[in-house]
């Protein structure tokens, strides 16, 4: 079969402290990537992938054996895989990139698919956030920081951090959430066609993060919100032509 397919995915958010059978999360996952295996080209990870990893220089997190071993296959065939950070994933190193061989994006950037320009981001690093999040943003990223981070010992750094995820995952009403979310999408749109006015070759748009599905059109633009797979299990893909949004479930993966 030839590979043309390029996949979208992101906010599994593997591992997550709320998820009632972690086991049969990261199986789902899995066996999505085992139904592209054959047709993909290229699979990008658009953030939040895991719901806490922090990488020290000599040890990294237990867990994801099965999610990263089935990466490691796909990488092996030939799929060129590419894991742009989230906030929850943003301690990724380089561990991955040297053993299974992947790509690490840190920001939000343009980049090629198939032979079309896309800009691909997590989400939580362009347009308009707090200034609560901007500073915690620039925690997370700042060098000095993360050595002071890693200086804690990590059962105490891995307890803090699930447990904040926890918290502010389940401490939220549904309906505030759905409305911050499509605030945040209109400023990741307003965001696309500031963009996209200083870059008139760039018509493909990818973003995770809100744990929003849907697909847009603007001003001839497309712009994917990859949703989640927490309870949405949905992903995008770009056939050379068209960039689409699939639900995945085991009896119809499309």
């Amino acid at each position: 079969m030839t590979r043309t397919n390029t996949y979208f995915i992101s906010d599994c958010h593997l591992g997550g402290g709320y998820i009632a059978d972690r086991r049969a999360h990261e199986a789902r996952v899995v066996r999505f990537l085992d139904h592209i295996k054959d047709d993909a080209a290229a699979l990008f990870l658009v953030g939040d992938i895991l719901d806490y990893w922090y990488e020290y220089r000599t040890v990294v997190p237990r867990g994801y054996v099965r999610f990263l071993g089935k990466l490691a296959e796909l990488a092996d065939a030939g799929v060129r895989i590419t894991w742009v950070t989230g906030n929850h994933d943003v301690w990724l190193y380089d561990y991955l990139r040297d053993e299974i061989g992947l790509t690490v994006q840190r920001q939000t950037a343009v980049v090629d698919v198939n032979g079309t320009p896309f800009l691909i981001s997590h989400g939580d690093d362009v347009g308009e956030h707090s200034c609560k999040y901007r500073l915690m943003k620039w925690c997370f990223t700042n060098r000095v920081c993360q050595l002071l981070y890693a200086s804690i010992h990590p059962r105490w750094t891995y307890q803090l951090a699930t447990g904040w995820s926890t918290n502010n995952r389940t401490g939220r009403r549904a309906c505030d959430e759905e409305v911050e979310k499509v605030a945040a999408a209109e400023r990741l749109l307003d965001y696309t066609r500031e963009h996209h006015a200083k870059n008139p070759e760039v018509n493909h748009y990818v973003y995770g993060h809100l744990h929003l599905a849907r697909l847009d059109q603007i001003d001839g633009v497309q712009v994917a919100f990859l949703g989640d797979w927490i309870c949405q299990d949905t992903y995008a893909v770009y056939d050379g032509n068209q960039l689409s949004l699939h639900h995945f479930t085991d009896d119809n993966p499309t």
